[in-house]
């Protein structure tokens, strides 16, 4: 049994075109989280992390229960169960992040949490006991480079809190995508449901937490402190970067392999560097334009390899 059929759903990955299909709508979503660190951190600061994560969440969820309340009624309690356990660790992951973000450049967050593309393959090794592909580890390593070479472009700082806290984050994101392959209850349930009660939880989180003294401003007082800026900026991550791709992954990863999503994503950091440069006036330099190379060298490699070993 390989690394990827093993976890997969049980979708033939032998034809390219239909695996460019699935590849596709992931790499759009590494190119919206590649521009969310820009929004994230021109919206949010250390007394706002909560009351933004409140907002960004709530924006989306009416609308999503509104939309499939029909299936998210159908869904029963294994489902609501496995559902509700990926939006706590759906809510971990957003709290690291965002903190993260705060505490360290856009620069550090983006090398930091691309681990996640050599996280995500040992630990589907660890779990399903199959040794992966030296070619699919070579591919993620190759990218791994290419990602430390694109970031020296913006100077790379000494590991601080924020740092530790992108790695993590790159920790749950991995366990995410691992758990939304092994939690049978969630394979045939209805994609848009399972992102509602995902996120549900996770706001259901965040509300708790903006509860207690002391955990930063109101999500009320800062909705009211927001201009046009600062909501434009969230819609864009409530929209994209939470509603649309967090669907597109649970739909990709049943149709693909962690390790293969994981990969895709994993090309977050070139889209951050393209954000930054058309943006925010970055300029990567030399080194920066050879990593993007071994970024897009390295995740086509993956693919590859990914395909050949599913079939």
């Amino acid at each position: 049994m390989s690394v990827s059929s093993s976890i997969a759903a049980p979708v033939s990955l032998g034809a390219p075109r239909r695996a460019w299909l699935t590849d596709l709508p992931v790499l759009l979503v590494a190119v919206v989280w590649g521009a969310s660190y820009l929004a994230a951190k021109g919206i949010t600061t250390t007394h706002t992390v909560i009351a933004v994560l409140v907002l960004r969440f709530a924006v989306v969820l009416p609308v999503l229960v509104v939309a499939g309340w029909r299936k998210l009624r159908a869904l029963t309690a294994p489902q609501w169960r496995g559902a509700a356990t990926l939006g706590l660790i759906l809510s971990g992951i957003f709290l690291l992040e965002t903190y993260g973000v705060v505490h360290t450049s856009a620069t550090n967050a983006g090398l930091i949490i691309s681990l996640t593309m050599i996280l995500t393959p040992l630990a589907e090794a660890a779990v399903t006991r199959v040794r992966p592909p030296r070619a699919f580890l070579a591919a993620a390593a190759l990218s791994v480079a290419g990602v430390v070479l694109l970031t020296q472009g913006g100077g790379f700082t000494a590991p601080s809190l924020g740092d530790l806290l992108m790695l993590l984050a790159a920790v749950a994101r991995t366990v995410h995508v691992l758990a939304m392959s092994r939690i049978k209850a969630v394979r045939s349930a209805d994609s848009l449901s399972l992102t509602t009660v995902q996120l549900g939880s996770a706001v259901a989180v965040f509300a708790v937490i903006a509860a207690f003294p002391g955990t930063g401003a109101s999500p009320w007082a800062t909705a009211l402190d927001f201009g046009p800026r600062e909501w434009a900026g969230l819609l864009f991550l409530s929209v994209f970067c939470t509603l649309f791709a967090f669907f597109v992954q649970m739909w990709a990863v049943r149709r693909s392999s962690p390790s293969r999503v994981s990969l895709l994503l994993g090309t977050e950091p070139l889209w951050a560097a393209a954000a930054g440069i058309a943006l925010a006036g970055d300029r990567p330099g030399v080194l920066g334009l050879v990593g993007a190379i071994l970024v897009l060298a390295g995740t086509s490699w993956g693919r590859r390899t990914a395909d050949e070993d599913a079939r």
